[in-house]
């Protein structure tokens, strides 16, 4: 945690999660266990081969990290011109997802965007939660060039479990090979696949604005859902939220070292444990957001067991339940996806059983350590003047 902050514990042994509350079992993402690299490489009777096979995963057992140091994010946003000249000039179409949630934009190539596109990007995201950019080409650059992209926005986390191409590891895969269902084998346990999460919240330093593009995607299916934790914080009553500002809840990732170690998977990083605020404020927009998420939230510091999964659970209903802001990614080739994990949880939808490939890379800059203001019942909400602010710009105009 950055210095100056409560420091939380680091290493906290599995032993002691043993009556908290502890999030459904990780959504099951392959692995090497069922990783078939001839498969991959050439294709199978019904499936052809990947699309990109730079980006098909190596796990490593011999490789191993340090635990992560704290260092000073510099939040790009606050230097953006919130009329986003840079980055929308030349964009063909802006529409909404939803009205509080979520754009697509067409006709602009991120790779080209300039120091001043990329701080406008970063802004842009963290008011709209999720942007969708069509035609876009980082999957075809080298992932280096991708990564150096990235790295703009933050330090790169490397995933202590997921698989990474050879040599990159700061690329975070999302993988299910050609002709592999077991995904489907989470039904049996569960009666859906739905898993809402912040990516590795454990962390200290949580990741913020974040990529995920796609290389292979089903023809349908597959789809990524994201839930506006701003819209799901202002939906609460002001005395609601009164309550909630000065909670703490703590944030554990051995669950995931252990899931991935009984898989037969690799665990690179020690996990860890980390202390944040149920409610943070986000650097650049000043928006207070939910920040708890069943998948890797455990409890809230200074409350009893059941105190604490009574509150839990009434937060995670209510982010689950939220339909009217949410929205939903549809993948398509050459889709970039950025969002502001600071602000929004997601989910992928195991919904296909077709044994097509599923392939998708994850770039993660971390951000700032979680802080909260002050609560503030007169706090301004972002709404409709900066619809307008965007409406008007370049001819662009921002549809419902």
């Amino acid at each position: 945690m950055a210095p100056g902050l409560i420091d939380p514990p680091q290493a906290t042994p599995a032993s002691s999660f043993a009556k908290a509350s502890v999030g459904p079992k990780e959504a099951f993402i392959g692995g090497p266990q069922v990783f078939n690299k001839i498969a991959e490489e050439q294709g199978t009777e019904k499936q052809p081969a990947a699309a990109h096979p730079k980006y098909l995963p190596l796990w490593d057992p011999d490789t191993k990290y340090p635990p992560l140091e704290p260092f000073t994010h510099y939040e790009h946003g606050k230097d953006a011109d919130p009329s986003f000249p840079e980055l929308l000039r030349g964009a063909t179409s802006v529409s909404e997802l939803t009205p509080s949630t979520g754009s697509e934009v067409h006709g602009i190539q991120l790779s080209a965007l300039t120091k001043e596109g990329k701080d406008q990007l970063a802004l842009f995201v963290a008011q709209r939660k999720v942007v969708a950019f069509r035609d876009q080409n980082l999957a075809d650059l080298p992932i280096q060039e991708a990564l150096d992209f990235g790295s703009y926005f933050g330090r790169l986390h490397i995933h202590p479990t997921s698989g990474a191409p050879k040599g990159y590891p700061e690329v975070h895969l999302v993988h299910r090979g050609a002709d592999d269902n077991t995904a489907m084998d989470l039904l049996k346990s569960r009666t859906n696949t739905v898993t809402w999460h912040s990516d590795v919240t454990y962390e200290n330093q949580p990741p913020g604005t974040s990529f995920l593009y796609v290389l292979d995607t089903p023809a349908a299916g597959g789809d990524t859902l994201f839930a506006n934790q701003v819209e799901a914080y202002n939906r609460l009553s002001p005395e609601f939220q009164k309550r909630l500002h000065g909670l703490r809840a703590l944030h554990s990732g051995h669950e995931q070292a252990q899931n991935s170690k009984s898989r037969g998977s690799i665990v690179r990083r020690e996990p860890v444990t980390s202390i944040h605020p149920l409610v943070r404020t986000h650097p650049a927009t000043g928006e207070k957001a939910i920040y708890v998420n069943p998948q890797f939230t455990r409890y809230i510091i200074g409350y009893k067991q059941e105190e604490s999964e009574y509150l839990l659970k009434f937060l995670y209903d209510h982010i689950a339940l939220g339909q009217d802001f949410q929205t939903r990614v549809k993948w398509a080739p050459r889709t970039v996806v950025v969002w502001d994990n600071r602000v929004t949880a997601h989910s992928a939808t195991l919904d296909w059983a077709n044994g097509q490939r599923r392939h998708l890379a994850r770039i993660t800059p971390q951000a700032e350590a979680p802080t909260e203001t002050p609560f503030n019942a007169h706090q301004q909400e972002f709404s409709e003047s900066t619809k307008k602010l965007m409406n008007g710009n370049n001819g662009v105009t921002i549809q419902g």
